[in-house]
């Protein structure tokens, strides 16, 4: 079996959970509580299925489009993949290409060290401060890249616009990627910095705040120069990415302003409120500006909580890592659902 010395071996991601049931409180995925649009919903509905023998638009020029005019940018300046794993991926893939090493936190989203393995990229974890914080001094060193997730993930807390512009303004050597998949629900974006900076990339997700985790649409942001590198790429590894359904039910969400920014108002507001819930029971909370909570209690072990939550059909996230293995992260869900995680969660700690 002398074939095996060539096969490409790497320790791949672990998702979230996905129980099957109807009766799972289900906050482990970071998921919207609410249904998508009700104009998503018809453009689904009215989707002709005899479209689906014919190929996509490769470029996906309908919803790069309406992505464009929603941010107030060019076309060119827009790139669109199946979900923001597809185009951070793509992005590791273009531009982290050099010898030094891409530089990340070292708690942050758990796919990019899995990327940097995968394409042979070296990378080096930077260490969040003792209060899970970013320190841009920390990122004043010789790098091939740099990835931040702000708000990041799965700690929920923001990094200042001030201190993002500080990091790329300090690398014009190397492409910046941000990564924004909950800056939606209280982040400030640095969308703003791409005229000023060709070297930034600011990367977007229609699964979270825009309920459409199971459609897949991501998209990047950034100088039309590294959108062709992006589109080159792609077009050299896949061209018709996204379906002909994902381009139609994305277009037709961007068109419905008033129901997300409803949505966002009652997760922002059950957040708070949930926030309130969890202190009350003795948990530490991290100020959240996404939707989900990271959270310890110092009495109880986050294993035991994780374990016991589970008994009672109620899933969160729980990583056995250094410095985060005491933490759970609860995504927001309805007021109705936080309500019963707060009394399993009384049952627990009783």
């Amino acid at each position: 079996m002398g074939f095996e010395k060539n096969i490409r071996r790497v320790v791949p991601y672990v998702p979230g959970e996905q129980p099957s049931g109807t009766d799972i409180i289900k906050l482990n995925t970071n998921e919207n509580p609410y249904p998508p649009s009700p104009k998503t919903a018809e453009a689904i509905r009215n989707f002709a299925s005899d479209e689906n023998r014919l190929y996509p638009d490769p470029a996906a020029s309908e919803l790069v489009s309406a992505i464009a005019s929603e941010h107030g940018i060019r076309e060119s300046e827009v790139f669109v993949g199946v979900g923001s794993d597809d185009v951070l991926g793509m992005c590791f893939l273009t531009f982290f290409n050099g010898q030094l090493p891409v530089l990340f936190a070292d708690i942050t989203y758990s796919f990019y060290d899995v990327w940097a393995e995968l394409f042979r990229i070296p990378y080096e974890t930077v260490p969040l401060d003792d209060t899970f914080a970013i320190r841009p001094e920390d990122y004043e060193k010789p790098a091939g890249g740099i990835v931040i997730a702000n708000p990041n993930a799965p700690t929920g807390k923001l990094l200042p616009a001030e201190d993002i512009e500080k990091i790329i303004s300090r690398h014009p050597e190397c492409v910046v990627i941000v990564d924004e998949a909950y800056v939606d629900f209280g982040g400030e974006s640095a969308l703003g910095l791409i005229r000023r900076y060709n070297n930034l990339i600011v990367v977007r997700t229609f699964s979270k705040s825009r309920s459409l985790a199971g459609v897949r649409i991501g998209y990047a942001m950034a100088d039309e120069a590294l959108i062709r590198c992006l589109n080159d790429v792609k077009y050299s590894y896949n061209s018709y990415t996204m379906s002909r359904l994902a381009i139609k039910a994305g277009v037709a969400s961007i068109s419905d302003k008033e129901y997300f920014r409803e949505c966002l108002d009652k997760i922002i507001a059950t957040r708070e409120r949930s926030t309130v819930l969890l202190e009350k029971l003795g948990f530490q909370v991290i100020p959240s500006a996404s939707n989900f909570l990271f959270a310890t209690h110092p009495e109880k072990q986050a294993e035991d909580i994780f374990n016991y939550l589970k008994s009672r059909k109620i899933y969160v996230r729980w990583w056995n890592k250094p410095r985060i293995r005491n933490y759970l992260r609860i995504t927001v869900g309805t007021d109705e659902q936080m309500n019963l995680l707060a009394g399993a969660l009384a049952d627990c700690l009783a």
